[in-house]
């Protein structure tokens, strides 16, 4: 009987944020983040007036940064971007307002990774660039 082999990915910022949500079976076996993802996360918390709501932002922020070692954005993901840019616009979508999320999906594709999300919607146009698995919180 042969050997599974371990199964990895990158996780889109709201699959962090909804993690507690997701039938771990659909997960990759080795998680990653983006330090993108590390950047929303950081801004997260100045987005609420709510005290509660802050303090469970920054918990989730300093667990994810205790607990993952996060992906840059390098000259790699930076050329891979330009792919992802490109095949966007072809679509006859815009970017403008989804950098981030363009950004996440640069850093899977540079690393061969598939990246894990709630929202495949934000990435038609690149299911030739990058490998999208679409998961829904329970």
């Amino acid at each position: 009987m042969a050997e599974r082999t371990a199964s990895r990915g990158l996780l889109d910022t709201n699959i962090i944020i909804d993690l507690p949500l997701i039938a771990p079976d659909d997960l990759p076996d080795l998680m990653i983040v983006s330090a993108v993802t590390v950047g929303e996360l950081s801004a997260a918390p100045h987005h609420t007036a709510d005290p509660a709501e802050r303090a469970r932002r920054i918990a989730l922020l300093q667990h994810v940064e205790s607990t993952f070692e996060a992906l840059p954005f390098d000259t790699a993901a930076a050329r891979m971007y330009g792919l992802i840019w490109a095949a966007v616009l072809e679509t006859g979508r815009t970017s403008r307002r989804r950098v981030a999320d363009l950004m996440i999906a640069a850093i899977a594709a540079s690393h061969g990774l598939p990246l894990y999300t709630s929202n495949p919607k934000d990435f038609v146009g690149l299911e030739d660039v990058v490998d999208i698995h679409a998961l829904t919180p329970e």
